[in-house]
């Protein structure tokens, strides 16, 4: 008789909290995604109709599932929700560069990328799916203090 293996209680791969975005157009966001942000295809899971019931991504270090709209549930993306009040954010190594991508690939401009107080270099963009996502990379090490004097400062998101 063998022994049960021990299942991890936070799968291999995954963190304590992941974004679950739902979106009308799943499959199309995928696409995006990988196109945008360099993201890594891990499952799709289709229903009868074709709409995705689950699907997984990795970015970078962390793990993004996506589903299709799905109203009949009430499950339903930022678009048929007039918006969302949820932003994204994604730590990179080279903010500009990504950005660049993310546009390229049918982003739209919410923030424009710029140094700012508190040591990132950050911006902020919509996908075409209508989640809003952050895009920085840490530049400075700085105090709390440091960060609450620049913050007075004229000019601090600059």
């Amino acid at each position: 008789m063998s022994t049960p293996s021990k299942v991890k209680p936070i799968p291999t791969g995954m963190h304590s909290l992941t974004p679950h975005l739902v979106c009308a157009g799943a499959a199309e966001a995928i696409e995006f995604y990988k196109k945008a942000f360099g993201a890594v295809e891990g499952v799709r899971l289709p229903g009868p109709d074709g709409k995705l019931m689950h699907a997984n991504v990795t970015i970078g270090d962390s793990s993004l599932m996506l589903v299709d709209e799905m109203p009949e549930w009430k499950s339903l993306g930022p678009k048929a929700l007039g918006g969302s009040p949820v932003t994204i954010h994604l730590y990179v190594e080279d903010v500009d560069a990504v950005f660049a991508q993310a546009l390229a690939a049918g982003a739209q401009v919410a923030m424009p990328v710029a140094d700012m107080f508190w040591g990132d270099r950050y911006g902020q963009l919509v996908d075409p799916f209508g989640h809003k996502w952050s895009v920085a990379t840490h530049i400075r090490d700085l105090t709390p203090d440091e960060i609450r004097n620049a913050l007075d400062c004229p000019g601090a998101g600059q």
